[in-house]
């Protein structure tokens, strides 16, 4: 996998066995020299192969880790990734004892999940358009003993939420603009889920709509947080500001990136 460009393909031909034989990391060390059977040594090829026509190792595996804790993956899902973690970060930081968040396009859940699984008191509603992408997030959900605590909605943004107020709303919404998309690696582009990535024309329509009817949910000083694009900072701020948020700050991920956008409602 090395000569196709791949630069982790060590580790990836290393994960990918592990998941094909059946083994954890120690016991693939210590049992190197054995003959794998048949069926196990076809399984392995097969999963190779699709790592080489580009699909990620996540996706093959079914799972990826966030904050932590792993979370299973599907077709409608995009894979959990570390810069999220600093809005899971931002947003504890943020959440009163027995709070309740609000995640819009939750895709495994992995926000409001990470969340609730570092703070016993609070509780929280996710929502998605695409009803497979809530199953992962159910599975994720019970997995993490979450559940309980967690009402999941099919539907549109804020269309299917039931009427009560949040202390916190968040979101990692599509913010691609769509002829951008064509453009991303291959891996992301015929991969993930393009409902997922495309944020419109110019990658701000799901900020718009988050900015414009946000006041509707939130408790009086409530919080919003939005992961957004490395380029999106003064754009996504400045919709909140025309929505009456005040106090609008970025936040840069561990790369030095503008990452997140925390507004705070009056």
């Amino acid at each position: 996998m090395s000569r196709l460009g791949f630069t982790t393909a060590a580790l990836d031909a290393k994960l990918l066995a592990q998941h094909g034989l059946g083994l954890n990391a120690l016991e693939l060390a210590t049992r190197e020299n054995d003959v794998a059977d048949e069926a196990s040594a076809a399984q392995l090829a097969t999963l190779m192969q699709r790592r080489m026509t580009g699909e990620s190792v996540a996706r093959i595996i079914g799972e990826r880790e966030f904050y932590g804790l792993a979370f299973g993956l599907n077709a409608a899902t995009l894979e959990p990734r570390p810069d999220t973690e600093l809005l899971v970060d931002l947003a504890l930081g943020a959440m009163p004892a027995e709070g309740r968040v609000l995640d819009l396009g939750t895709g495994t859940g992995c926000i409001p999940i990470a969340m609730l699984a570092n703070m016993a008191g609070i509780s929280g509603v996710a929502v998605d358009l695409s009803a497979l992408a809530l199953q992962a997030a159910q599975a994720n959900a019970a997995r993490h003993d979450v559940a309980g605590r967690l009402s999941l909605h099919a539907g549109s943004w804020f269309e299917p939420v039931p009427a009560q107020r949040f202390d916190l709303i968040v979101s990692n919404p599509p913010y691609i603009a769509t002829d951008v998309v064509e453009t991303l690696a291959g891996e992301v582009r015929d991969f993930d889920p393009r409902l997922a990535l495309d944020g419109g024309p110019d990658g701000l329509a799901p900020y718009r709509i988050i900015a414009r009817q946000a006041d509707g949910w939130l408790v009086e000083k409530g919080h919003v947080l939005v992961e957004i694009g490395h380029d999106q900072a003064a754009s996504v701020s400045a919709l909140f500001l025309e929505a009456g948020f005040e106090n609008v700050s970025v936040h840069k991920d561990l790369a030095g990136l503008d990452r997140v956008v925390w507004a705070h409602h009056l």
